[in-house]
């Protein structure tokens, strides 16, 4: 019960700080968080100190907890992610994510196809088959799992430890679209064979091929946010 008061907790005041609710600035006290939440002592304390963990607030002696800048946030970590995606920060977040995973993962899929092992590219292939049965099926739940898990193996086949720490970035954006019904009822046949693409490029240790393939799935996931958001 502990553990899932402290979790309430930190989710809706991260919320409030990540999408604006409590500006940069803000003055949190305890006693004011324990009233307001309905929380222990110990509880506040330990809400408080995952949120400067998180770089999104600090303490200051005399003064009491403070909200930081937003260019002070730590926005790689998925909770935040989370937190805005689900908030008013939404269509800001899913731009930000989008450009990254434009800036990252092409070049991830182009060193997999030049490091990931046989076993690897076996498995790619595996799940790009998996995301065509399930696409078919319109089950975009299990779509889903198998969306994560493929670049998942794909970012960590890179064998750069930067990109592979990304995983949960990617995997927040994916999900993040689906539960905000940013995804079509059925996965576009176009993503879906672009991901087997991929694989048979990393597979078949064909670097261009498959940062090309990767490139466009990032780009055609761009464009289909934009629409359902601007509409």
């Amino acid at each position: 019960m502990g553990n899932d008061r402290h979790a309430e907790v930190l989710d809706a005041l991260g919320s409030a700080i990540a999408n604006g609710e409590l500006p940069p600035g803000s003055v949190l006290r305890s006693e004011e968080l324990q009233e307001r939440f309905g929380a222990s002592r110990t509880v506040a304390r330990e809400v408080v100190r995952v949120l400067e963990t998180m770089c999104l607030t600090s303490s200051k002696r005399r003064v009491g907890v403070i909200v930081r800048e937003p260019s002070e946030w730590n926005h790689y970590d998925p909770r935040l992610l989370r937190w805005q995606l689900d908030g008013s920060e939404r269509k800001t977040a899913l731009r930000t994510l989008t450009e990254l995973r434009s800036g990252v993962e092409p070049c991830a899929a182009r060193y997999a196809a030049l490091r990931a092992t046989p076993e690897e590219g076996g498995r790619l292939r595996a799940l790009a088959k998996r995301l065509e049965e399930t696409a078919h099926r319109r089950d975009l739940d299990t779509f889903l799992g198998h969306d994560v898990a493929f670049h998942d193996l794909l970012l960590s086949s890179s064998r750069n430890p930067m990109f592979a720490q990304l995983s949960a970035v990617v995997a927040e954006v994916l999900a993040g679209r689906t539960g905000h019904g940013l995804m079509p009822e059925e996965p576009q046949p176009e993503a879906v064979a672009l991901h087997v693409e991929v694989a048979v490029a990393v597979d078949a240790g064909d670097p261009d091929r498959a940062e090309r393939a990767m490139r466009d799935i990032v780009i055609q996931a761009r464009d289909e946010m934009a629409v359902l958001l601007d509409g």
